[in-house]
């Protein structure tokens, strides 16, 4: 299988803008994509968000394992992160939630502000996360219209934008950003499987063949379902994308119909599915 990078230039000139505004914010809110917890967490974010107050997002959590979802949270709550919520910001589920967080958050600074006589203070938070991780989705939310750019594919926000959030909260929207080189190729695979990077980037056939390995061992049922495929475990991986690219009509076009599959998982048509589990963590 071969190696999977992304970094364009956006991206670091982005980061660097990140690094710029980051003393004029209270609160970092770090989005993830819920299906891939850890492997959507950018290890630059969590080094920029030490001084800072920080909240940590499980968004898309209508598309992934609800069992597996409750677990992350617990799990960044036993590492320390003391604001951490679950939500799905499309179909706006515990935005008013999120909203509280980001108060409690920042109330001590708040506290001393109100205390030298100002009434309502404003609270400045920046939005960051990886590409397509529905960070726009979620200022949409928070300003209660759509003035992000929002798209179900990575590098739709290509600028930072301050916007002005229920409670007195001033968001920044900032481009997705990815990092330099993955250390784990698996980590590569699942962002890829999940939409974090640009589907030219990438062989989908390869990306398949991890999902469907995954699929085999953690979610049978669903796959089993989904390809009316009884006996998984009959053929090799390989063996078993080219089956169902015939099956699916897909003759011997077996790069259309992985990248169809790909489609199919982020769509929720093979169910709920995390592809990070706490206990291969633990």
């Amino acid at each position: 299988m071969a190696n999977i990078q992304w970094y364009p230039g956006h991206m670091n000139k982005a980061k660097n803008q990140i690094i710029d505004i980051l003393e004029l914010v209270d609160v970092v809110i770090e989005v993830v994509d819920a299906r891939i917890p850890l492997s959507s967490r950018n290890p630059l974010i969590e080094k920029l968000a030490q001084k800072k107050q920080h909240l940590i997002v499980l968004n898309k959590a209508d598309l992934a394992d609800p069992v597996e979802t409750k677990r992350w949270v617990t799990y960044f709550s036993n590492l320390g992160h003391e604001f951490v919520i679950a939500l799905d910001a499309k179909h706006n589920s515990q935005i008013e939630q999120l909203v509280t967080l980001i108060k409690q958050a920042t109330a001590a600074k708040t506290k001393k502000i109100m205390a030298k006589g100002a009434l309502s203070p404003t609270i400045r938070a920046v939005c960051v996360g990886i590409p397509n991780c529905g960070k726009s989705t979620i200022l949409n939310r928070l300003v209660g219209k759509n003035v992000a750019v929002v798209g179900d594919r990575p590098g739709v926000t290509k600028n930072q934008n301050w916007l002005k959030a229920k409670g007195n909260i001033q968001v920044l929207d900032t481009p997705g950003i990815l990092w330099p080189k993955f250390d784990d190729q698996e980590v590569g695979y699942k962002l890829a499987a999940c939409g974090a990077i640009k589907d030219s980037i990438f062989h989908a056939d390869d990306v398949a063949i991890y999902l469907l390995d995954f699929l085999k061992t953690n979610y049978t049922r669903q796959l089993r379902e989904f390809t009316r495929v009884t006996d998984l475990d009959a053929q090799s991986t390989p063996e078993l994308l080219l089956q169902l690219t015939k099956q699916f009509g897909y003759r011997d076009d077996y790069d259309r119909f992985a990248l169809i599959l790909l489609q199919r998982f982020r769509k929720l048509k093979l169910g709920r599915i995390s592809l990070d589990w706490v206990a291969h963590n633990d």
